[in-house]
């Protein structure tokens, strides 16, 4: 079955997900719990638009998941990942990244499954998307908190 998966989705245009998460946090933490603050202080999700890349285990998806009323998150493809660390990311003394070293950077964290190791800081300041985000309080798809699966790709795009 995963091999007609595959083949389906190359034909219908989709793009193939990484083993890893993109999370984005969508809301503050005013007046929420100490677990929740901690769980997002873990995350590195300390503003509102604050991106980051975590790998699909256990522990971060149950991190994700306490949390799941305050960001979004869902597996991210090459194409924007590629397009996320070349807009947003930044060199250690906040510089931009040359063009010619965001492929090497790229493999790095695909092959490490995590931004150690890469030279980037592991947040990436994202703007608020283009139209603005569906309501905060309500999970996708009626609203923008919670699991997005492959469609956290099109949210990126419109906050770069």
């Amino acid at each position: 079955m995963t091999g007609k998966k595959k083949e389906n989705s190359k034909e219908s245009g989709t793009r193939e997900a990484l083993p890893m998460f993109a999370a984005i946090r969508v809301r503050g933490i005013v007046n929420t719990s100490r677990e929740i603050k901690d769980t997002m202080k873990m995350l590195r999700l300390r503003r509102v638009n604050n991106c980051v890349i975590v790998p699909n285990d256990q522990t971060f998806s149950g991190m994700l998941k306490k949390a799941e009323n305050f960001l979004t998150w869902g597996e991210i493809d090459e194409e924007t990942l590629e397009k996320l660390v070349w807009k947003r990311g930044r060199l250690l003394g906040d510089k931009r990244i040359d063009k010619e070293k965001i492929k090497p950077i790229i493999h790095r964290i695909i092959k490490d499954n995590s931004m150690k190791n890469t030279g980037i800081k592991p947040v990436f300041r994202l703007s608020p998307p283009s139209k603005g985000h569906k309501p905060i309080k309500r999970l996708y798809p009626k609203g923008a908190c919670g699991y997005r699966g492959a469609d956290i790709g099109q949210l990126i795009k419109k906050m770069i």
